[in-house]
C-alpha cells in the first residue's frame, strides 16, 4: 500500500529535489506522475523491466531496450514513440494488439498508459473512425501527458483520412469532457507543436470551420487555447482568413470567451 503522502504530494519542481522513494515507485509502474517534472524523470528502461512481464510482454523487453538505448537525441516523448510502435510489431506478430491495448490503457503508471495509443494508430486493421473510438478514453485521460501522447499518436491517420476525420470530431465538439472537445483542434493544427504539418490545413483552413465555429465561445479555457492556438496556426499562411474570422466573430458573438480566443488567434499578426 503507498502512502497516503505520496499519493496525495504536488510533486518536486526540479528533477533532483524528487524524493528517492517517489522515484523508485514511478520507475515501478506504481504511482502516476504528478507534474511535468516528474514525467520527464521516469527512467522508461527501468519501468518497462518492472512492467512488462507482468502483462505478457517479456519476449520484448530486450529488443525495445536496445532501441532506447541507440537512441541519438533521447527524450521522453520520442522514447515512447519507439516503446510504443515496437510494440505493435511485438503484438502483431503474437496476435495480442488489442488485448495488449487494454492492458497498457488501464495501468495506473501514466507513462505505461502512453504506449497505448501507438497500438490504436498503428493497427492496420482498424479504420479511422475506429481507431478514433478506441482512442476515446485515452483521449479523456486525466492525465496530460498521456491527452498530448494520444493527439501525436493520431495525428498522421487523422491527415490521411482527414475529410473523415473532420465529420467524427465535429460530433465530439458536443461532448461534455473538455479533453475531448479540445482534442478536435489540437489533433488538427495546421503547424502543430512538435509534429508534421498538415499541409491541407494550413492552405485551407476552411475545412476545420463547423469545428471552430462549434467551439467559438467554449467555457474551458483548456478549448479556448487551443481553438486560439488552430487559428494563430492558421494565420501563419493564411492570415486574411483569420483576420475576416475573428472580425465576424467579433459582430456575432462578442462574449468574454471568444474575445480570449480571438486574442490568441491573433497574437501572431499583430507582432
Amino acid at each position: 500500500m503507498v502512502d497516503e503522502k505520496i499519493i496525495n504530494r504536488k510533486g518536486a519542481r526540479k528533477a533532483q529535489d524528487i524524493p528517492e522513494n517517489v522515484l523508485t515507485l514511478l520507475n515501478r509502474g506504481e504511482i502516476p506522475t504528478v507534474n511535468l517534472t516528474e514525467w520527464l524523470a521516469v527512467d522508461q528502461i527501468k519501468l518497462i523491466k518492472s512492467t512488462f512481464h507482468k502483462i505478457g510482454l517479456k519476449d520484448s523487453i530486450d529488443t525495445i531496450i536496445k532501441v532506447i538505448e541507440q537512441q541519438k537525441k533521447p527524450s521522453t516523448m520520442s522514447s515512447i514513440k519507439l516503446i510504443g510502435q515496437h510494440l505493435y510489431e511485438f503484438c502483431s506478430q503474437s496476435k495480442t494488439v488489442m488485448s495488449t491495448t487494454g492492458f497498457l490503457s488501464n495501468h495506473q503508471s501514466d507513462t505505461i498508459r502512453c504506449y497505448a495509443p501507438y497500438l490504436i494508430a498503428l493497427n492496420n486493421d482498424l479504420s479511422i473512425s475506429k481507431k478514433l473510438d478506441q482512442s476515446r478514453k485515452l483521449i479523456a485521460d486525466k492525465h496530460f501527458g498521456v491527452r498530448e501522447v494520444v493527439w501525436m499518436a493520431l495525428r498522421p491517420e487523422i491527415e490521411k483520412n482527414l475529410n473523415e476525420s473532420i465529420e467524427i470530431l465535429y460530433e465530439w465538439t458536443n461532448d461534455n469532457d473538455e479533453n475531448i472537445r479540445r482534442f478536435t483542434t489540437e489533433a488538427t493544427r495546421p503547424r502543430g507543436v512538435w509534429c508534421k504539418h498538415i499541409e491541407e490545413l494550413k492552405e485551407s483552413p476552411e475545412q476545420l470551420l463547423p469545428i471552430l465555429e462549434k467551439l467559438k465561445s467554449d467555457k474551458s479555457k483548456y478549448v479556448q487555447d487551443s481553438v486560439g492556438n488552430w487559428l494563430n496556426d492558421a494565420s501563419k499562411s493564411r492570415p486574411e482568413f483569420v483576420i475576416s474570422l475573428c472580425e465576424k466573430w467579433k459582430q456575432e458573438l462578442p462574449t468574454a470567451e471568444t474575445k480570449k480566443i480571438i486574442k490568441r488567434a491573433l497574437r501572431t499578426i499583430h507582432k
